[in-house]
């Protein structure tokens, strides 16, 4: 069998839910979570430390989607229902989110010193309605509207690149996959390590959604290679573990200096490391056994994720804009469990009466659309 006949098959080979994943992006959504919790309400001693590297969790969220759009691909689907289904499955709960954002992160009236609040500008707010906003390296507009929602500009261009990254990888099968996993992950090195050479080069006017095309690819090569077939040997204790030791690994700097090398390339080895976690656990599965993020109760939380990470942050300062900056303290976890449990509630009520009910009348009205044109000819 040729390589393009083995990628066809592959791609009409239906493949199964992988519940660990889904389990998994719970806690990378509560990674970034405890990241954003330092802002308000820190806790003392090394353990903020460690907090200071949950934003890797948006490192996980950009890999997985490669992987997940890549592992659920079926034959058939034009490039315009994709791109529908992408934009039903994102941008009805993040315009929600966004409204519910801005009067927790603007102001009409005069900005105070020092203050997170932003003057209210309608044309800078208009890119995150249309999701523009990570093209822009200045921080008040990358981070306008709702602070989070910059990674959903980002992975609009993932969503762009898909069909057409598709179209070359299936026929390539296997080997194709492998080495475009190879590709990513030294294209990813390779320009942090010009970044470090030459900082003030033409380097540093690349796109925040271009630096980070290479977690999307490793994710969409290590889906392909195993949807044909690659069943790498990693133990999810070796491949979740992996995470929390490129973490470690990271910090070491903090306390010898001569490995400063490591915090230079952290994204770079956390990328490595949710590769490894993501083939551990899809190997798993595959192979008919359960891991423990497979709990009823995580795949839940990691179902509401997305609902859950656009709303974090705005309960987050809005507690601090009512209450104000707190003290390091151990008394702060009770502001953690608080807050915790209010995002909790309202991913809970954004997933239930915006994200899914809508993602799913916009999907029903496209599928419709599409059988009524294939019934014309």
């Amino acid at each position: 069998m040729t390589r393009a006949a083995e990628g066809a098959a592959a791609l009409a080979e239906k493949m199964p839910r992988l519940d660990g994943l889904t389990g998994l992006r719970w806690w990378a959504a509560f990674g970034v979570f405890l990241f954003h919790m330092r802002v308000f309400a820190p806790l003392p001693g090394p353990i903020a430390g460690v907090f200071d590297y949950g934003y890797f969790g948006v490192t996980f969220f950009f890999v997985l989607s490669g992987f997940v759009l890549t592992w659920s691909m079926q034959p058939g689907v034009s490039t315009s229902t994709f791109y529908w289904r992408r934009f039903a499955r994102i941008w009805p709960a993040t315009m929600v989110a966004l409204v519910l954002a801005v009067p927790v992160f603007y102001t009409f009236g005069q900005v105070p010193e020092g203050s997170f609040l932003k003057p209210f500008d309608l044309g800078v707010l208009l890119l995150s309605v249309v999701m523009l906003q990570a093209w822009f390296s200045n921080p008040v507009i990358l981070f306008s509207g709702n602070p989070a929602a910059w990674t959903l500009s980002v992975e609009a261009l993932f969503y762009a690149l898909h069909p057409w990254v598709s179209r070359l990888l299936v026929p390539m099968a296997k080997r194709g996959a492998i080495a475009l996993s190879v590709i990513a992950v030294v294209w990813a090195f390779g320009y942090r390590a010009a970044m470090w050479m030459w900082p003030e080069s033409w380097l540093a006017l690349v796109p925040m959604p271009v630096v980070r095309v290479p977690e999307f690819l490793l994710g969409m090569g290590l889906a392909w290679a195993m949807r044909n077939g690659w069943r790498p040997k990693v133990h999810p204790v070796i491949g979740v573990g992996s995470l929390l030791l490129s973490v470690a690994l990271i910090m070491l700097p903090r306390f010898l200096p001569e490995f400063g090398a490591l915090s230079i390339f952290a994204n770079e080895i956390f990328t490595v490391a949710v590769g490894l976690s993501i083939i551990s656990l899809a190997g798993r599965s595959i192979r008919g056994f359960r891991s423990v993020f497979e709990q009823r109760w995580q795949v839940k939380l990691g179902e509401w994720s997305f609902a859950f990470y656009l709303i974090h942050a705005t309960v987050i300062y809005l507690a601090l804009r009512v209450f104000g900056y707190q003290d390091p303290s151990w008394r702060n976890g009770i502001w953690f469990a608080l807050i915790l449990a209010a995002d909790i509630v309202l991913a809970w009520l954004l997933y239930s009466f915006v994200e899914h009910p809508i993602e799913r009348r916009m999907r029903n009205w496209k599928n419709a659309r599409d059988l009524a044109a294939k019934s014309k000819h």
